[in-house]
């Protein structure tokens, strides 16, 4: 099936391209989503979020740039909202504390165990994704479409609407201090 044949399809409601879509595409918005929140339950929930969005807005698509960079651009977003939505609420619940509002614990962020990482290297990718979690949110979310999607820069620029340049900065950037906090973490 065309992306243009895919783009009719669902646009007509079609239950086989829907399938189609999800089928192809899940495990690249699950991978992505995974790369930016370091939490296997949240990526599944953005991943089915972004599905929903896409057959509830597919009408809207444009066409301007490829489906998978729309979809891409989808998850990105929807994961950066849960992170915004996370922290909202762990400040919030902080303050409550400090007030003695709330008997509710802070929110505690899971440790990370991504499912594609061997056991006997789940220590070096621990401390990797630790610092990559790290990272300015830009830095990141280059990063983890170039390396983890294999995204190209240009793609990148597309998804987080910016330009080629800019991303080879937020690359170079992203590896600068990646090495500075890899090399402090094992000294």
């Amino acid at each position: 099936m065309t992306e243009q044949e895919l783009i009719k399809g669902l646009q007509k409601g079609d239950e086989n391209a829907f399938r189609y879509l999800v089928e192809n595409y899940q495990d690249r918005v699950y991978n992505t989503a995974l790369g930016v929140l370091h939490n296997a339950e949240d990526a599944e929930d953005v991943a089915q979020e972004v599905f929903i969005q896409v057959y509830r807005s597919i009408h809207s698509f444009k066409g301007e740039s490829k489906l998978s960079t729309w979809l891409y651009r989808i998850a990105t977003t929807r994961a950066l909202d849960l992170i915004r939505s996370k922290k909202s609420k762990k400040r919030f619940g902080f303050m409550q504390k400090l007030f003695g509002d709330s008997n509710e614990p802070l929110m505690e962020i899971p440790d990370f165990h991504h499912p594609g990482v061997k056991l006997d290297q789940k220590e070096s990718a621990a401390k990797l994704f630790k610092a990559i979690a790290e990272l300015p949110e830009n830095q990141r979310i280059a990063f983890t479409l170039h390396k983890i999607e294999d995204l190209s820069y240009q793609e990148i620029s597309e998804v987080m609407k910016t330009t080629v340049p800019a991303v080879e900065s937020l690359m170079h950037r992203a590896k600068q201090n990646l090495r500075r906090s890899l090399e402090k973490e094992n000294s």
